[in-house]
């Protein structure tokens, strides 16, 4: 049979409340000493006792649960991103339900209604990003939400991310200081959050250099490898190829290099490659790939920060923030040079 916290009384030789004061991490609200705690937490561990986190629940009206959904768990990305999200999560003392909706609208829309029939505390979602409908009536419902990495502009919602502009400046102003002006742009999912500002960026950095924007330059449909293999591909085949390439997200830059391999594109002597996102794996390739840098550390603490700030404050004002990027600058960018320029057009 299971211990109680009256066992844990008799064997410490406090009071139940104090056990249970302890065991509820409810300790420094009421000045318990640290001598106390430590000998109510080994009693409690001699006699293998176990919270009753249903029986907890029910009383406080709370699961202990939150609902995680992102968009591709298999993009180096949002598992990094989770991992971080349930590390933050552990330390707060709640579970997590993970959704993979696998860039899919219609699956996004099933796990969030699935998730409210589980009545999680809260959500943090990174969406597809190409409605909110769904999100809107969450909104409106008052169920406390975050929005993380793809969020929307026009959604009253608390919602951290990067500044996707800014990130696409530096990548293309990096570029076009070591010489490129034929600078194409492998997107992601067209008319999703990261997409668009991503894309926003690329154009905004050619046009303050005076570069015309080519649209046969700007190709791609999703953030997945295939589509950067395939649109290489493609680019290479172009009567004056680009002379670099710029990436929305890590997958697509590893389809691209796989593109190059099979051409004999060298990587960066022949063109050169940035990518969004920097996951660990960037710096191991060869050569390392320069890369825009999210602080997916920072954005799990703010995003957990902002949704336990919702559930204790529901009529807090919501709240959107940017964080900055960051350039990494490895060995995939070569400086081009007028002549090299026209030996590499002559050579197509």
């Amino acid at each position: 049979m299971s211990s109680t916290l009256k066992d844990i009384a008799n064997k410490t030789g406090v009071s139940v409340s104090t056990v249970s004061r302890v065991l509820h991490d409810n300790s420094k609200k009421y000045k318990i000493s640290d001598e106390t705690q430590e000998r109510v937490k080994k009693a409690a561990k001699e006699l293998g006792y176990r919270i009753n986190t249903l029986a907890r629940g029910l009383r406080l009206q709370k699961t202990y649960e939150i609902g995680l959904i992102v968009p591709d768990i298999a993009n180096p990305f949002f598992s990094a991103m989770i991992k971080s999200l349930a590390g933050e999560l552990r330390k707060g003392g709640y579970n997590f339900i993970v959704y993979d909706t696998d860039e899919d609208i219609s699956i996004e829309k099933s796990a969030v209604k699935s998730l409210m029939e589980k009545r999680v505390d809260g959500m943090i979602i990174a969406s597809v990003g190409q409605e909110f409908s769904h999100i809107q009536k969450l909104r409106d419902a008052n169920v406390p939400i975050v929005m993380i990495d793809r969020c929307f502009d026009s959604l009253d919602i608390d919602s951290v991310s990067v500044d996707n502009v800014k990130g696409s400046l530096f990548a293309v102003n990096h570029l076009i200081k070591e010489g490129h002006t034929r600078i194409a742009f492998i997107q992601g999912l067209p008319g999703t959050y990261a997409n668009e500002t991503r894309l926003q960026g690329y154009k905004q950095a050619l046009n303050d250099a005076g570069i015309g924007i080519d649209e046969h330059l700007i190709v791609g449909d999703d953030f997945r490898s295939l589509n950067g293999y395939l649109e290489t591909k493609h680019l290479l085949k172009n009567p004056v190829p680009p002379t670099a390439i710029f990436t929305a997200g890590d997958l697509i830059a590893l389809g691209a290099l796989e593109a190059c391999r099979e051409h004999g594109i060298r990587i960066p002597s022949d063109l050169s490659l940035v990518t969004f996102d920097d996951p660990v794996f960037t710096s191991y390739l060869s050569p390392a790939l320069t890369a825009i840098e999210q602080p997916i550390q920072k954005m799990t603490e703010m995003a957990v920060a902002m949704l336990y700030r919702r559930m204790r404050n529901p009529d807090d004002e919501r709240r959107k923030i940017l964080l900055e990027p960051k350039l990494n600058v490895r060995s995939s960018v070569t400086r081009l040079t007028t002549l090299t320029t026209i030996t590499r057009i002559t050579n197509q």
